[in-house]
């Protein structure tokens, strides 16, 4: 695999060193260019079988995680870093992955997105759904975000169920441990 240098466009660079990235995912290389020396780092990630998305104009592009991550990320109020945009496609990308499928339309891509943008950033949902669904009346934004209040709240109090049902046991508290002798 050919890697060009950033500083100069040179194609020959080679690797220095090359460890598991932090996300356990991908792999870190160091590398370093043959013609300026400039040290830089690479990341890859090991693909499957490739995701085709379906458009709605009919074409098929492929699943581009940048291009994703960038729509949301214009989305995105403050409240909501670059990790968790990445930890949330990598959630949305592992549940296409596990279904199997090798095609998706690009509208379930943006209702998935924004299901788990309904229960991270309430904002950051609003300003994609105005985009994605090309809301343009203020009464269907006013709709959206009656809906979005109540699937907040049902899912509070789903949670508030959750703990009646199923309380909180009191801590155990562990005494002295007595070690045998053998």
């Amino acid at each position: 695999m050919s890697v060009k240098c950033p500083g100069c466009g040179n194609p020959d660079t080679r690797v220095i060193d090359s460890r598991e990235a932090e996300d356990g995912d991908s792999i870190r290389r160091r590398r370093v260019c043959d013609r300026c020396e400039e040290r830089f780092t690479t990341f890859e990630r090991s693909e499957s079988a490739r995701i085709q998305v379906l458009k709605r104009d009919g074409s098929r592009q492929e699943f581009d995680r940048r291009k994703l991550a960038s729509a949301i990320g214009k989305a995105a109020s403050k409240g909501l870093t670059a990790e968790e945009i990445d930890r949330l496609i990598d959630e949305l990308e592992g549940s296409v992955r596990q279904s199997g499928a090798s095609e998706i339309p690009s509208g379930r891509i943006g209702e998935m997105v924004l299901e788990r943008l309904a229960e991270r950033d309430p904002l950051s949902y609003l300003r994609f759904k105005i985009v994605y669904s090309r809301l343009e009346d203020i009464d269907a934004l006013y709709d959206e975000l009656a809906s979005l209040v109540r699937i907040r709240q049902q899912a509070r109090d789903r949670r508030v169920a959750e703990q009646i049902a199923l309380p909180i046991a009191e801590p155990v508290v562990a005494g002295p441990s007595r070690r045998r002798r053998r």
